[in-house]
């Protein structure tokens, strides 16, 4: 058994060494600081279902963390204010777009923006010093801004059980509790359960969200010729030779005309859901294609055809 946790404790700091090596700024972190952080997102997704994982499990896992996103959120919890300025400057506007989402008006909204800082930092402290904020459940195994939406919509969530009088606990703090709520706050957190992981399920449904107006917006902004081969192809079921002779083009002009309109609608989404909803370019860059593979949107009003139908291949695929 031993043998075992020294082995594992042996591939974190491997692990650690070159997360660090691969971030654009380490922070000037040390290997100890981050090892730390390491064994704790080990303990919460890797040992929790396999007690005894292979090598290459655990060196995956942790060669799939976000260096740069988790050295800053480390190099904040530490105290270093050039990562918080950093932080506040580079994720204010994720802040302030998923507030707005999980508010009901302009003043809540802000109200919940200017607050989620505090929930960050911490106003009490650990055992060891250090502010027993929020940031310390980022393990890095997701994006910093999908995990900032989630806390604000969790931050969200805890304000309204307030409001409407609900007994609210201290580890009701930890994001992973949110997936056990109680029968009357089930239907508000059912987008947590039945996942391992709560607090990406939340900032899956926040991104899916923005990313659902962000491609209303842009498919009532196409050409209307445009507008009708996505609508022949994607919801009539049309082969594209079929839909070009309605459109009176040959099958390969609808074709590279299709592969254009994905091309403008993709640039068009990731512009909105960076200028409206304050994304980063990467953010957006990197996950489109994968929220966009599970929207579960009824998306046809926005071309002005019957109803009843549903997208069936998403012009954001591929």
């Amino acid at each position: 058994m031993r043998q075992e946790v020294n082995k594992i404790e042996a591939l974190i700091r491997a692990g650690a060494e070159r997360l660090l090596a691969r971030a654009t700024n380490s922070r000037a972190l040390d290997l100890d600081a981050v090892s730390a952080r390491l064994r704790l997102a080990i303990d919460k997704y890797v040992l929790r279902d396999d007690p005894s994982p292979a090598a290459p499990a655990i060196e995956s896992f942790l060669d799939g963390l976000r260096a740069d996103d988790l050295c800053l959120v480390i190099a904040c919890e530490h105290g270093d204010q050039s990562a918080w300025s950093e932080m506040v400057e580079g994720f204010g506007a994720t802040v302030r777009s998923a507030a707005r989402s999980a508010s009901s008006n302009e003043d809540t909204a802000e109200d919940l923006a200017q607050s989620i800082w505090a929930e960050l930092h911490g106003l009490k402290a650990r055992a060891d010093g250090q502010p027993a904020g929020k940031l310390a459940y980022y393990s890095g195994a997701g994006s910093l801004g999908g995990w900032l939406r989630a806390v604000v919509g969790q931050l969200a969530i805890d304000q309204h059980r307030r409001q409407s009088r609900f007994v609210q606990t201290e580890e009701d703090a930890d994001l992973d509790r949110l997936a056990h709520g109680s029968d009357g706050e089930q239907e508000a957190l059912n987008v947590f359960h039945s996942s391992p992981n709560p607090e990406e399920a939340l900032a899956g449904e926040l991104a899916a969200a923005d990313v659902e107006k962000a491609l209303a917006q842009t498919l009532a902004g196409l050409d209307a010729e445009d507008r009708l081969l996505v609508k022949l192809y994607y919801f009539d079921g049309l082969r594209l030779r079929e839909a070009g002779a309605v459109l009176g083009v040959h099958e390969a002009t609808a074709s590279r005309r299709l592969t254009r309109i994905h091309s403008e609608i993709r640039e068009c989404v990731e512009e909105v859901l960076m200028k409206e909803h304050g994304w980063t370019k990467s953010e957006a860059t990197r996950s489109l294609a994968e929220i966009a593979a599970h929207l579960q949107t009824e998306v046809e009003p926005m071309l002005a055809s019957r109803p009843g139908q549903t997208l069936q291949n998403s012009p954001l695929e591929g």
